[in-house]
């Protein structure tokens, strides 16, 4: 019952923020005027920001700021030993700072390190905490993007990056995290720049505890969906994620923009019904999720789990089972890395749900941006395959959905599982690698499936058990990230330049109507249907086979 009542009120309170939240970044993405601190920006970068750009130039200026931001984060890590707050930390290995920079570049946050014995203070907050606004902010620039591709008529342009970038960052991410840290601090969460405490535990032993800026890096990264923690237990901590009631928070911060994002959508296209039919694909996925996951871990359907009466392993008894299994729900179904139990020690089939949800893509309701611009993909799939039933060439919110805008929509779905695949059988084919796997059999094929589906998917979560703070390990999930990231941007803006440059089709009779149940339940079912066909086997030799026996 506290299960279902932690759940509903979660549901309640994003309903009620989802239209004036939505409304709000509307204005953010629309509004013609720029603040002074923005111009402020623009003349420090040395852009101009009443010019728009074409999809390939705003590719350009995404890209171009993502490899500066790699170098930036790269390189204070390999220097961080000079910068203030040293902490009498050394230089962090060469492949832990690209795997690293790639992660929090790329929004995934996957860490390959203990965050309080390997960072100091200044790389968590300049170089690691800003990557946490601007990553987010760069989603969100995509998706926004996206959106004008449909909502524009024979246009060659889609905005300007830069203007997207800071609106999304000084507009949203920073009042929202500022007052998220407030609320977090008065929770318990700890924001300091007090050095390592020895203490005398109750026992009479000694224990070292860390302080940091915890609760400014905590806010963002839940808000952001990035997930990085600044513990190694990450929100497991008690520094970091205090009671039951900021645990609740933390879902909240996570969930309020990809599921307010919707409401933009509708908004910029001018049918708001549009953002609701994407939002009810969302809600309808998430909740199905957060279900399963809670019925799986509360049946404790596994040996040990069984013998004494609770799926408790791994999970912290301040949270119990369902506020754990709800957060790795939340989690896993956006790009937020961030655990508050270890999802290893989950049951076969609860675990399994963590995966099938990134497997998913992250759309229900997804990462900041990343989740609606991925949703809008898979509507594009769904209205090209009811035109193929009816025989009528498919439209969507106006615009044809030809050869080309089915190519880069087909594109875009198959990059995440071929890295996901592909990156697992290289580690599975190698005797080394699979040594680093804490356990054998179906277990182990999870362990190392959910490090690939996590990196390639940007979520950034581990399921643990597994040994990746290795070179090759290091260099392989980066790539998985970088191609993961930035391969289904481009896709996607150039898509959204395709859609753009189109004359407006006139609704007919023989037009799918997009708005309604029918369509809801078409995305519903197209979406699962696609994840199932491609991953099944994978699922099926792993935790499908450990939970059958």
């Amino acid at each position: 019952m506290a299960g279902a009542v932690f759940v509903i009120s979660l549901i309640a309170v994003l309903a009620l923020l989802h239209k004036p939240f939505g409304d709000y970044m509307h204005r953010v993405y629309t509004g013609a005027k720029h603040l002074a601190v923005e111009r402020g920006v623009y003349k420090l970068l040395g852009v101009d920001p009443n010019a728009e750009q074409r999809w390939s130039a705003y590719a350009r200026s995404l890209l171009a700021f993502s490899l500066i931001s790699v170098l930036v984060v790269y390189g204070m890590q390999r220097l961080q030993q000079t910068s203030w707050f040293g902490q009498n930390l050394g230089p962090v290995t060469d492949h832990i700072a690209w795997n690293t920079a790639i992660s929090f570049v790329t929004n995934t946050n996957w860490q390959a390190y203990s965050g309080e014995s390997t960072m100091t203070y200044a790389v968590q907050m300049a170089a690691l905490a800003v990557q946490n606004f601007v990553s987010a902010a760069v989603g969100m620039a995509v998706a926004i993007a996206l959106v004008r591709g449909f909502a524009r008529r024979q246009s060659d342009t889609l905005g300007n990056f830069w203007v997207d970038l800071v609106r999304g960052t000084l507009r949203i991410l920073v009042p929202i995290a500022f007052v998220g840290a407030l609320v977090l601090v008065a929770g318990g969460l700890i924001q300091n720049f007090t050095g390592p405490q020895e203490i005398t535990t109750l026992t009479g032993g000694t224990q070292t505890l860390t302080g940091g800026p915890v609760a400014s890096q905590e806010a963002i990264k839940e808000l952001g969906t990035n997930g990085g923690g600044f513990y190694n237990v990450n929100s497991a901590h008690p520094f970091e994620n205090a009671t039951s009631w900021t645990n609740w928070f933390e879902i909240l911060l996570i969930l309020i923009i990809p599921f307010s994002l919707p409401r933009t959508f509708g908004k910029m296209v001018g049918q708001v019904k549009q953002g609701y039919a994407i939002v009810a694909v969302m809600g309808l996925i998430a909740i199905a999720s957060v279900t399963l996951t809670n019925v799986f871990e509360l049946s404790g359907n596994a040996t040990v789990p069984q013998a004494v009466g609770a799926a408790m392993e791994g999970k912290e008894v301040r949270f119990g089972v369902s506020n754990s299994a709800t957060f790795g729900a939340a989690t896993t179904l956006t790009s937020t890395g961030a655990v508050n139990s270890f999802h290893d020690s989950y049951t076969p089939f609860g675990g399994m749900m963590t995966m099938f949800n990134m497997m998913l893509g992250e759309v229900a309701p997804g990462g900041v941006g990343s989740g609606l611009y991925g949703m809008l993909i898979l509507a594009v799939i769904t209205v090209f395959v009811a035109g193929l039933m009816v025989g009528r060439t498919p439209e969507y919110l106006g615009k044809k959905i030809g050869a080309r805008e089915i190519k880069l929509a087909s594109l875009y779905f198959l990059v995440t599982p071929t890295l996901v695949l592909v990156g697992t059988a290289f580690a599975m084919g190698s005797a080394e690698q699979r040594a680093g796997m804490l356990n054998s059999g179906p277990h182990g094929l999870s362990e190392v499936l959910y490090a690939f589906t996590s990196a390639s998917n940007n979520n950034g979560s581990a399921f643990g058990g597994l040994t990746v703070n290795t070179p090759w390990y290091d260099v392989a999930l980066g790539l998985c990230m970088v191609f993961g990231r930035f391969i289904p941007i481009i896709l996607v803006l150039a898509l959204a330049g395709s859609l753009a440059r189109q004359a407006p089709v006139p609704a007919s009779v023989g037009t799918l109507p997009t708005h309604r149940p029918q369509f809801v339940g078409m995305v519903v079912g197209v979406t699962i249907i696609l994840v199932a066909l491609t991953f099944l086997p994978a699922l099926a030799l792993g935790p499908i086979a450990e939970g059958l026996s």
